[in-house]
């Protein structure tokens, strides 16, 4: 059997805050890109909005809302490598469990400002 490769964007929008020794930060909202990189047998019809549908069902626990307050990160800290190492282990079983094979996974904030100065004259021509 051959094996497509794929990849596929989604978005979460939520509040965290992270502890520094034993303090909560404040809590502040972000925009995270998750990037899944995934296989599928080349022979099988491929139903992208199955794989879309399992994704956003288990990324709309945490849509806009303070993961502080959810587990797992009621009890571990909510970095972006905490996130990144259960959002994968999860999504792995997931997507297993659907007939997708699990490569890898991408999450970065998302940065939605860009700051571009004016241009310089020069004082000597």
């Amino acid at each position: 059997m051959r094996f497509r490769q794929y990849k596929f964007k989604f978005y979460l929008n939520a509040r965290h805050g992270i502890y520094k020794n034993g303090v909560l930060g404040e809590v502040h909202p972000h925009t995270w890109e998750i990037v899944i990189n995934v296989v599928k047998g080349r022979d099988e019809t491929v139903k992208f909005h199955h794989l879309e549908h399992r994704v956003e069902e288990f990324l709309s626990r945490y849509q806009d809302k303070t993961l502080n307050e959810i587990a797992p990160f009621d009890m571990i800290n909510p970095t972006l490598e905490n996130m990144c190492e259960y959002f994968k282990d999860e999504l792995t079983e997931i997507l297993n469990r659907n007939g997708w094979i699990f490569l890898m996974m991408e999450m970065r904030l998302v940065s939605l400002m860009t700051v571009t100065p004016k241009r310089c004259r020069p004082s000597i021509l």
